[in-house]
């Protein structure tokens, strides 16, 4: 279908989209998908294969963001081919969709403040790394960024349930946000909890990546790459906290360029929710010189290719993961 929708948070128009543009930007964002989220599985099975991944705070964290990220990555495109086939659908069920977004949207910036914060423990307070950043404190961590997030996502479904007739959940809509959660009290509310969130994860990944740079600076061992990482980890976190400024961003674009509402919400999904996505990947499963160790292997297909065949490599796995 070459319809779609688009909302800039203040109204709805229905555009005409051409045939070959349509197939073109859905070709894309599934491709994107497809590619980002292979890398992605084949980083959680790696996780899975090896102790010394599952013991490890940070790979715990990291593999957590990756889990996240394909849940995201899926259920937006899912959104996206839906708005060009289908149309609309079911209210409930958008709005299952929607809180899932909404849920692992927000956990990308705070998963990464995190990782910011135990990547400081680990280069500059090295010798209490292990008792601060321990499996047990990781876990708790990650159940304080769901209920962090909960804290934006709950109260609008509650104040959607408590407004709406019984009924308004059994009818069919084009499954936006700003169309489901259309209350002005709600938007007032996501500006301000976006605006603390913002506030709260600038001062960690301001402070924690200024003193991880003097300390990469100071010593000379792997320097250059350490900068490196840590530069492509900075550019990833600048772009998830777009996140948080996002609506405010498409209320400028939408006074600035009108003429433009499907080219400008296109490039705003590809920015903010693909790109940290394909980001990710470069940053901990290739860069990361113990991860892509193992990653190497599971990335090809070896194992898909040789089913029945002992792998030649499970000697020198016990060896790594022994840590001889």
């Amino acid at each position: 279908m070459n319809i779609t929708l688009v909302s800039n948070g203040t109204q709805g128009r229905v555009l005409r989209d051409s045939f070959s543009s349509a197939v073109t930007r859905n070709v894309i964002v599934v491709g994107l998908c497809i590619s980002i989220n292979y890398v992605n599985g084949t980083l959680v099975h790696t996780f899975i294969k090896h102790e010394i991944f599952t013991g490890n705070p940070r790979y715990i964290l990291f593999i957590h963001m990756v889990l996240n990220d394909i849940v995201q990555l899926i259920i937006t495109v899912l959104l996206h081919v839906l708005s060009y086939v289908v149309f609309t659908f079911n209210v409930s069920f958008c709005c299952v969709l929607l809180m899932t977004v909404m849920f692992t949207t927000l956990n990308t910036p705070l998963n990464l403040a995190i990782m910011a914060i135990e990547r400081y423990i680990a280069i500059c307070n090295p010798l209490r790394h292990s008792q601060i950043c321990t499996v047990r404190k990781t876990y708790i961590l990650i159940s304080l960024i769901w209920v962090l997030s909960a804290i934006d996502v709950f109260p609008e479904l509650f104040l959607l349930i408590a407004t709406q007739p019984p009924s308004f959940f059994y009818s069919n809509i084009f499954c936006l946000r700003d169309t489901v959660f259309s209350n002005a009290q709600l938007m007032e509310k996501r500006t301000a909890v976006h605006v603390i969130y913002l506030i709260f994860v600038s001062i960690i990944i301001v402070y924690t990546y200024v003193k991880i740079m003097y300390v990469a600076t100071a010593k000379n061992s792997d320097a250059r790459k350490a900068r490196s990482t840590i530069l492509l980890h900075g550019i990833q976190l600048l772009i998830c906290m777009l996140t948080f400024v996002g609506p405010m961003v498409d209320k400028v674009l939408a006074d600035v360029f009108p003429a433009f509402i499907v080219e400008r919400t296109f490039l705003s999904y590809i920015i903010i929710q693909v790109m940290p996505r394909f980001i990710s990947p470069i940053v901990y499963g290739v860069r990361d010189q113990t991860f892509c160790k193992y990653l190497k292997r599971y990335l090809v297909c070896t194992i898909v290719w040789k089913p029945f065949k002992k792998p030649p490599y499970l000697l020198a796995d016990r060896v790594l993961d022994s840590g001889e």
